[in-house]
């Protein structure tokens, strides 16, 4: 008998690993089948090392414990929180807009029990999922309707279908722009069924060059609004005040991707200002339509202003009930939107709390968590930075703040090891020195932070 052989023999069975207390508790956490299936792959991985002659015979708890690392790995979550320390308000990639509390107890209480979601009290029988924000909605922007879907691209492809679909929609050549994850307005227009009708040319468009567009099969004016890029320079477009005279002098409708969500002006706060909704309802337009988690500070929806008989043909339109918004995402738009109107939209929003929070606040946070760090023997310094919003909004703006910078001989390192942690830590890099910037660093989360920083720094 071969050496391999022997290795071979003195495997235990699945039934032998079955009766030991870790394996049981294996089961009382993962289930039997996928634990036989952990044990199964533990047996042939040890196998497959053993026939490549790099094994050897691994005791019982070994192996067990190599089923336990499979079920963890297998079942690790893939969506999971981490502290985001770049700066970036918004940020796409780490899931937008936080919800604020009052969000987070209204998606809990809905989603833990029963609810009306489409059931009348009063009258004890079917209701509409549409009276829980759009009663809202339509009063904080004093609209005469309103409805919410899933996604703002959701809501540009049902207003198009069900308002324009078969006619032509005239928009500028300067707005026919892509946003992230391959969104085309050009593609969405052409899957609504609307004819697009390009004017103007890249940086310039004339209020003529629409009017000279409109025909008898012209349904609208299209204008997306510059939400996540920016033309400088030799530049001109109409208002859409003016644009909104010409398209109702022609009796079509001005419909407007206002974007970002923006419900409160940005100017305060030393950004520049980003046209809200409300700019555009007062600027006649027929129907506005929004994000609900980018500067609106909610969670992800797309909503839909305007004209009554409008809101009401996209509502009845058959792609509404395929792009309709869940209960969740529909308790906690109420639940942000009822911030708005009882005026604490910047103290209880975090989105809006970090772009009103004051620059000392930062500073003080950045002086206290670097001091800290120094106690630590940690190389940390307080140096000038800027903040942006992200999220598709205000392109090119930023904000001052103060960052913690934190030197390493590789701080792309530093940065990986970050991510790896149990909640992972996404920071900045620049000139080879790791970034951290408070503004957007949670409060809740800030020990978590300081704690792995020390932790990892310690190890180096």
């Amino acid at each position: 008998m071969t050496e391999k052989q022997a290795l071979l023999r003195g495997l235990p069975s699945v039934d032998r690993l079955m009766q030991l207390a870790e394996v049981e508790g294996m089961m009382a956490g993962y289930g039997r089948s996928l634990t036989l299936e952990a044990l199964r792959f533990a047996l042939d991985d040890t196998r497959q090392a053993i026939l490549a002659g790099n094994g050897r015979l691994p005791t019982e708890q070994e192996i067990a414990q190599t089923a336990q690392e499979w079920l963890a790995n297998l079942l690790a979550p893939t969506l999971q929180p981490v502290i985001n320390a770049t700066g970036v308000i918004v940020h796409t990639n780490l899931g937008r807009a936080p919800l604020s509390q009052a969000a987070l107890k209204a998606v809990q209480e809905t989603a833990s029990s029963y609810s009306t979601l489409e059931f009348d009290l009063d009258s004890g029988k079917r209701g509409s999922r549409s009276v829980h924000a759009e009663h809202l909605l339509a009063r904080l922007t004093g609209t005469e309707a309103a409805t919410a879907v899933n996604n703002n691209a959701s809501a540009v492809l049902l207003m198009l279908m069900a308002l324009c679909q078969g006619r032509e929609v005239i928009i500028s050549r300067g707005q026919l722009v892509e946003i992230g994850g391959g969104f085309r307005v050009p593609d969405v227009m052409e899957q609504s069924g609307a004819h697009l009708v390009e004017v103007g040319t890249t940086n310039r468009t004339h209020l003529r060059d629409y009017e000279n567009a409109i025909t008898e099969n012209t349904a609208a004016i299209l204008v997306a609004h510059h939400s996540n890029y920016k033309i400088i320079g030799f530049t001109t477009e109409p208002s859409l005040a003016e644009l909104a005279a010409l398209a109702h002098k022609h009796n079509i409708l001005l419909l407007y991707d206002q974007g970002s969500g923006a419900l409160l002006d940005t100017a305060p706060y030393g950004i520049e200002p980003e046209p809200t909704v409300l700019d555009g309802l007062e600027a006649g337009c027929d129907v506005v339509c929004f994000s609900g988690d980018k500067l609106l500070g909610g969670p992800q929806a797309g909503m839909l202003c305007g004209r009554a008989d409008l809101i009401g043909a996209i509502k009845r339109h058959p792609l509404a009930r395929a792009v309709r918004a869940d209960k969740m995402a529909l308790a906690a738009l109420s639940a942000t939107l009822e911030l708005y109107l009882t005026d604490k939209a910047l103290t209880e929003i975090p989105v809006w709390r970090m772009i009103a929070r004051p620059l000392a606040e930062i500073e003080a946070d950045a002086e206290r968590w670097a001091a800290h760090l120094q106690k630590e023997g940690i190389a940390a310094r307080v140096v000038d930075g800027r903040s942006t919003v992200g999220g598709g909004s205000l392109p090119g703006t930023s904000i001052p703040t103060k960052l913690v910078a934190i030197e390493q001989a590789n701080a792309e390192k530093l940065a990986a090891n970050l991510r790896e942690t149990a909640v992972p830590v996404i920071g900045r890099i620049q000139d080879n020195l790791l970034l951290i910037d408070p503004r957007t660093v949670l409060a809740e989360q800030e020990t978590l932070l300081l704690a792995a920083l020390e932790k990892l720094l310690r190890e180096t």
